[in-house]
């Protein structure tokens, strides 16, 4: 089970509780950061939900060098919060306030010509030149330069760095099939970036940050680890290839049961009776639901740890509660439940959970036909918040920026 909170911490009564766990962030951070020469922890999305300044400062402490993120008010929150780290935001549109990534240093990704033009009339008027990372579309038919412009974008760069406009630090792209290390996309996906560099270089452009893959690509396509990895993902400890068993879950939920009934065979539960009870039984209460961000698709399917062994939600997920089936267990009002299980920071990652394990962010996953992303970016405001933090290294790694044009790359 998870470590007590810190002692300080006042008792919640009543209340559903996230706990996010910042020493497994440090730990995956350590993991992921032996494995690249530069790791940018990306912290977009208020850090998976989990607090993005928390988030940062864990990873900055514990073997990240910069941070990424999808908007410069993302950026900007960062900043506010006193982190000077590098910060790269890879998601505005060409009409954004774009004088935020001078104001407060921010890194931004280029994608198109109009979007440079954009950055550039930014930088003339204030009198600044903007660093940015070129974007290009590696096969998403998504984010990022579509290949046949990709050669105009290098030009105008080019062009606009000569004037001291932009500096080109960066070459981005993603990988769209990197959770399937297999998929002949993602060598592909090399391939396209590869001929991309060619292509920057050929235009005069000497970009120092080449950055192609993000959490599945570190851990499963290493052909597309180069100068700098975007690790997101992998911080709160979601493996989307599915091949690591070094990473750490960070979120725990826990909630109490709030009444406690008992009830005769077929008695309906919850909306529209989807379950009835097939034998006399004890239902136990929990007062969290989907407005919390537990999936309704998970109905029917979703289990608990109570009373130190599993139990199943039964009838519909509703937005302010859940019922479960508790069966013959001596359930009592002010019982807490484990919802989503983190375990501790000493457990051993490739143990298999049994019965008596807390359900995981992957388990709640698969119940909803979803992401564990989406399931933990769900996680809803009501929960109180709660942290256990990492304890500091003794010497952390300072983040700079590289300089971008040095002597060796010209």
């Amino acid at each position: 089970m998870i470590a007590d909170p810190p002692a300080a911490a006042p008792p919640v009564i009543g209340r559903p509780v996230l706990t996010v766990r910042l020493d497994a962030v440090a730990h995956n951070t350590r993991v992921l950061a032996a494995r690249v020469p530069h790791l940018m922890a990306v912290v977009k999305a208020d850090g998976f939900g989990l607090g993005a300044v928390d988030l940062a400062r864990t990873a900055l402490a514990h073997g990240a060098r910069s941070l990424g993120v999808t908007t410069l008010a993302e950026a900007a929150a960062l900043r506010a919060a006193g982190i000077t780290a590098p910060v790269l935001s890879w998601l505005d549109a060409a009409d954004a306030d774009l004088d935020a990534a001078v104001l407060h240093t921010v890194d931004l990704a280029v994608p198109d010509v109009a979007h440079l033009d954009a950055v550039r009339a930014t930088a003339r008027r204030l009198g600044r030149a903007v660093v940015v990372h070129l974007y290009l579309d590696c096969g998403t038919a998504r984010d990022g330069c579509p290949p046949e412009r990709w050669p105009a974008l290098c030009a105008a760069a080019a062009a606009a760095e000569r004037e001291g406009a932009v500096h080109v630090v960066g070459v981005m792209g993603h990988l769209a099939c990197a959770a399937h290390p297999e998929d002949p996309e993602n060598a592909a996906a090399v391939t396209r970036f590869v001929h991309g560099l060619a292509q920057a270089r050929a235009a005069g452009l000497r970009p120092t940050l080449r950055h192609l893959a993000a959490t599945a690509g570190v851990l499963g396509v290493p052909g597309a680890v180069l100068d700098l990895a975007r690790v997101g993902a992998g911080l709160v400890g979601i493996d989307p290839s599915g091949r690591s068993t070094a990473l750490r879950d960070v979120a725990h939920v826990t909630a109490p049961v709030v009444q406690v009934r008992d009830v005769p065979a077929g008695t309906g539960v919850g909306y529209d009776h989807t379950y009835r009870t097939p034998a006399p039984t004890r239902l136990a209460l929990l007062p969290l639901g989907y407005a919390d961000g537990l999936p309704v698709a998970a109905s029917g399917r979703a289990e608990v740890l109570l009373h130190g062994r599993r139990r199943p939600l039964v009838g519909r997920i509703s937005m302010d509660q859940v019922v479960v089936d508790a069966g013959d267990l001596p359930v009592v009002a002010g019982d807490v439940a484990t919802v989503v299980a983190a375990g501790p920071p000493d457990a051993d990652p490739r143990a298999v959970p049994t019965h008596d394990a807390g359900p995981t962010l992957a388990e709640w996953a698969r119940w909803s036909g979803s992401l564990p992303h989406e399931v933990l970016t769900g996680l809803g405001p009501r929960l109180v918040r709660r942290t256990v933090p990492a304890a500091p290294l003794a010497a952390p790694r300072a983040a700079a920026h590289p300089d971008p044009h040095p002597e060796e790359t010209r």
